[in-house]
């Protein structure tokens, strides 16, 4: 059963009653609602987060500028008023300063006394110790070479077949006084022999044969100054004179061939012979007369 509605039982609307169809048929076609009218933009503050930037570095400049430089400015005008207060006298006329009187005390072995380095410990080395050690290299280097003329360095072997030489294990000099063992003297011992005079006093020696010079270089220009003959042409019992210091002893002719005998070939202070061309001997000096 439909309760009726009743001004005692009906409440009343809080808003006003919603228009019927036949109301709106009535007042016509409904209104075109407008559109809503854009939010006004809000004002935008300008941003200030790069001017905090730029003056967040300009900032730590300041501050390093401050941390780094203005020490050294300080330092700097403070070290010759620290200079003058080291050289300076005080109003008392002591030589104390401050930093004499905040100077801590240093400890030095007594083992370093005897270190020090005198001016006297260096000496220089003068040309009369100079000359004086190279005259000793010199003694010292002829004392070698003396010995090897002597034969220290040498080794006497057997006696090879045709080899007269006298003196073959001697050292020094021979009693023709050429050096023994070397080529000057068995060319000179072979003069001899030739000439028949095997012993004391010898014909041919140092002095009536070369006294100009004893080595086989000079024998050459010996055998001109003397005027004896000399020639290319090879004959037994002849002196071979080479360039470079040697000589040798013509033992035959064999057509253009000749046979030597000789000492000290090859610089081993014994008995050797060869056969070789006549030319290639540069000189023949025949036997003196």
């Amino acid at each position: 059963m439909v309760e009726s509605l009743s001004p005692n039982n009906r409440s009343t609307p809080s808003t006003a009653p919603l228009p019927s169809r036949r109301s709106l048929r009535d007042t016509g076609p409904i209104a075109t609602r407008a559109p809503a009218a854009p939010a006004p933009a809000a004002y935008a503050l300008p941003s200030t987060k790069p001017a905090m930037k730029k003056k967040s570095i300009q900032s730590r400049i300041v501050g390093i500028f401050t941390v780094l430089v203005v020490p050294g400015i300080i330092v700097t005008t403070s070290i010759p008023a620290m200079a003058l207060g080291l050289s300076g006298a005080d109003a008392n006329g002591s030589n104390t300063n401050f930093l004499a009187a905040n100077a801590q005390s240093v400890v030095v072995a007594s083992d370093l006394d005897d270190e020090g380095v005198s001016r006297d410990s260096f000496d220089a080395t003068t040309q009369a110790e100079l000359d004086a050690k190279e005259a000793r290299a010199k003694a010292k280097a002829s004392a070698a070479s003396a010995r090897a003329n002597d034969g220290d360095f040498s080794v006497v072997g057997p006696r090879a077949a045709g080899d007269d030489y006298p003196w073959r294990s001697s050292s020094g000099l021979s009693p023709l006084a050429y050096v023994t063992r070397q080529c000057t003297d068995f060319v000179a011992w072979r003069l001899n022999r030739d000439a028949g005079t095997t012993s004391a006093p010898f014909k041919y020696v140092w002095s009536n044969m070369t006294p100009g010079g004893g080595s086989a270089s000079a024998w050459a220009n010996a055998w001109r100054n003397n005027g004896w003959k000399t020639s290319h042409k090879p004959v037994a019992g002849a002196v071979a004179w080479f360039y470079g210091n040697h000589v040798a002893y013509v033992k035959s002719v064999n057509g253009a061939n000749v046979t030597l005998e000789e000492y000290n070939w090859g610089g081993d202070r014994s008995y050797h012979t060869r056969t070789m061309k006549a030319d290639d001997v540069a000189l023949f000096l025949y036997p003196p007369p």
